[in-house]
């Protein structure tokens, strides 16, 4: 897997690499326009297509709808993402409407998440800051000191029919509905979420009345939370790959967690447009001001960061069973190899399970004459 921190870029570099690509990061009005015109005219062409072939009896067809559907809201959900860094349009104001607006259709209130993800961006690779916005992880050491329950729980929540199955339908159904980590920061996270949740449920409600509960529920649910388990993939194989870079608070620097813990998801054309270039997410790091449709101009223009942290789709798949910091060799491990390495370490150190005899030197010089 072509995921070395020392691939194509030097680690001395990250620091500079902000100040080049400062450069990029002034949005397009007419781009940013012409990108949300783009994105939500198709989803609301296929999710009404996928609605008439309901009508018609053709359940199987609404389903092979659902999937470019997802795909495009998906792209609006990195809209959302670019408003909430204030890089999708120039002014805040716009910014901040149109991500609220987007957080109705994808069920994430914009403020809170807006907050989470900051939080995100600013500690990401720290193992003395994790808990808000990243995804759960334990050093070898830590689940090892758990008991045989917190091991049990880590291993369900790590799990893949968990992570990518049940996970992301809690997560945009449930956990969204509150502010959750930041419960006690001040009434406007708490307004901004009800608010959210209000504009749902009218939603919700006026799609029910137009086209009834039963198809509103078999038409809109396939692509929602076919875009969730896409969202959740997309944000693990960013952060979660073999190579990626951890450390603790003494030893943790913002722009090498950026470069070095963040991947180049290299993903095929189709797919690079429908998540928005997010899979070029060690330059989103570097510079976060940047936004979505300038970081193909990146690479094209500084070579050198292709290769830097570059996962390709078919190599992804292999980062599901990696599940543990390992402090030691600085890469993330599986269960297996965590019990292999421990099961290596305790007959290194385990004493012999036969006593040793003692033998005078004479003995010894007769055994070898």
């Amino acid at each position: 897997m072509s995921t070395e921190h020392h691939s194509g870029v030097s680690r001395p570099d990250a620091r500079r690499w902000t100040r080049i690509l400062a450069s990029y990061g002034r949005p397009n009005r007419a781009r940013s326009a012409a990108e949300l015109v783009i994105t939500v005219t198709p989803l609301v062409t296929l999710w009404t297509a996928a609605w008439y072939m309901f009508t018609l009896g053709h359940a199987w067809a609404s389903l092979l709808i659902a999937v470019p559907a997802a795909g495009f809201l998906v792209r609006l959900f990195m809209i959302q993402h670019d408003c909430g860094h204030g890089t999708f349009f120039a002014g805040r104001l716009a910014n901040d409407w149109v991500g609220r607006i987007i957080g109705v259709l994808t069920l994430t209130p914009y403020d809170w998440w807006r907050r989470t993800h900051a939080i995100h961006h600013a500690t990401t690779g720290n193992l003395d800051r994790r808990g808000i916005g990243d995804i759960d992880t334990l050093t070898v050491r830590e689940y090892r000191a758990r008991s045989w329950w917190g091991r049990l729980t880590y291993r369900l929540y790590r799990h893949p029919l968990v992570m990518f199955g049940v996970g992301p339908a809690y997560l945009f159904l449930l956990q969204h509905r509150l502010p959750v980590g930041l419960m006690h920061d001040g009434w406007r996270l708490w307004a901004s979420t009800m608010a959210t949740n209000l504009g749902i449920a009218a939603t919700v409600a006026a799609l029910t009345w137009l086209v009834g509960l039963n198809a509103f529920l078999l038409v809109h649910l396939p692509i929602m939370l076919l875009a969730a388990t896409a969202g959740v993939w997309l944000f693990y194989v960013q952060h979660q790959f073999e190579q990626t870079a951890w450390d603790r608070d003494e030893r943790w620097n913002l722009h090498d967690a950026a470069l070095y813990g963040s991947s180049h998801y290299d993903l095929p054309l189709v797919l690079r447009w429908l998540t928005a270039n997010i899979g070029i997410h060690h330059v989103h790091h570097l510079s976060s001001r940047i936004p979505y449709y300038r970081l193909p101009a990146v690479l094209r223009d500084h070579p050198e960061l292709r290769e830097a942290c570059r996962i390709t789709l078919p190599q992804s798949f292999r980062c599901v069973r990696l599940v543990l910091w390992d402090e030691a060799q600085r890469r993330l491990v599986s269960f297996r190899d965590a019990r292999v390495d421990a099961g290596a370490l305790e007959l290194r150190t385990a004493p012999s399970k036969w006593p040793r005899r003692s033998v005078s030197p004479e003995a010894a010089a007769g055994r070898l004459g």
